[in-house]
């Protein structure tokens, strides 16, 4: 029986921890599953610390997919869904996933489940295609997603081509979105959304659509450099008129505005278009720069496929990397209560052993280890 002289005699200990993510391969690019804790020196703010722990423990995966390619020859929702299926099958059993959609607006498909019979039929049945795109919300949605997730295996999975347009531009707004003033906005937000995300210790796996849209625009380009009469599948010679008709799309039906040149609804070649395809494709340049360095620092990878096939099978690849992750924790020789909440404290990880190759986020938030 405890007494109240016992009970007020009682000392609180706090332990802090940071938890980081690693990866490890070997020189053949392999995961390598014999890393042990004597086989990793790390480097917190230059200072060396103490491994206490490696595991591999279930990690927690988000898929945010962009959906609102409208004026993008090569995004199409369904190659987006069949990414994310192929990933949702190779996932390991009991890892927890969500599901959430972007356009001109974020939506939550699903939320945490480890059922991926669910996620399938969510991504089936739900993931539909939208208008306009804004990523920086997105990533700041997805950021606030997991609060009470587990440290130390967040994962967000994006697709996308990282361009923000608003829904339905024309020209001038197209032109203005990619590369005027309202680009150098959505820049600042992408910025505190990043930060945002940062903050949650996700890692970050993009695959790009950045370089199928550059070929894709290329191709488009030089197919309408060609007398048309040259151009197979044409109809000149039945007599039909080809001026505004879009064979993807119903009867009577076109695209409005800038989306609907870009798609080539109607056939002009004037410089706006011209115009329009260059800024569309300077803007995925730009994209694929930013989504780079956003992977790079929190520990993942970029892929940039160059058709729909590899893409799809680029699902299962991150799928199969997310499984090969450990969890690493340490006790920061710096206690992290004497540090402001927005204390950001770089990190280091070297390989001790021959032929072992580490990738890890390059830091973290103070505020996100408390």
């Amino acid at each position: 029986m405890t007494t109240n002289r016992e009970a007020q005699d009682e000392i609180k200990v706090y332990t802090e921890e940071v938890r980081i993510p690693v990866f490890a391969y070997d020189e053949y690019e392999r995961f390598d599953p014999t890393l042990e804790m004597r086989d990793l020196l790390v480097l917190e703010d230059d200072v060396a610390q103490e491994v206490k722990s490696l595991r591999r423990v279930p990690a927690s995966v988000l898929l945010l997919l962009g959906t609102g390619g409208e004026m993008n020859l090569a995004m199409r929702t369904s190659t987006t869904r069949d990414i994310a299926l192929n990933l949702v099958a190779n996932i390991r059993a009991g890892d927890q996933l969500a599901v959430m959609q972007f356009a001109n607006r974020t939506e939550l498909l699903q939320d945490w489940t480890a059922d991926r019979e669910q996620v399938a039929h969510v991504l089936r049945s739900k993931l539909s295609s939208g208008r306009g795109s804004r990523l920086a919300e997105a990533i700041s949605r997805a950021a606030s997603r997991f609060e009470g997730q587990p440290a130390g295996h967040r994962h967000v999975v994006l697709v996308t081509d990282g361009v923000d347009l608003p829904p339905r531009p024309d020209y001038r707004e197209a032109i203005n979105a990619l590369g005027g003033p309202e680009a150098t906005r959505d820049k600042a937000a992408l910025a505190e959304a990043v930060r945002r995300l940062n903050a949650a210790q996700a890692t970050v796996h993009v695959i790009s659509y950045t370089a199928l849209t550059r070929q894709t625009l290329t191709a488009r380009e030089q197919r309408d450099k060609q007398p048309v009469a040259d151009r197979s599948g044409n109809a000149t010679s039945s007599g039909i008129a080809t001026i505004g008709i879009d064979p993807t799309l119903p009867p009577g039906m076109s695209r409005g505005g800038a989306a609907g040149r870009m798609a080539g609804a109607k056939i002009t070649f004037d410089p706006e278009m011209r115009r329009l395809r260059k800024a569309y494709e300077s803007a995925t340049l730009r994209s694929e720069q930013q989504l780079t360095s956003l992977a790079e620092e929190m520990g993942g990878r970029i892929w940039l496929p160059t058709s729909a096939s590899e893409m799809v099978a680029q699902g299962g690849e991150v799928a199969r990397e997310i499984g090969s992750q450990y969890v690493m924790m340490y006790a920061p020789r710096r206690p992290l209560i004497t540090s402001p909440t927005t204390e950001y404290r770089r990190i280091r990880i070297i390989p001790r052993r021959s032929g072992l190759r580490l990738r890890v986020r390059r830091g973290y938030v103070v505020a996100a280890m408390r």
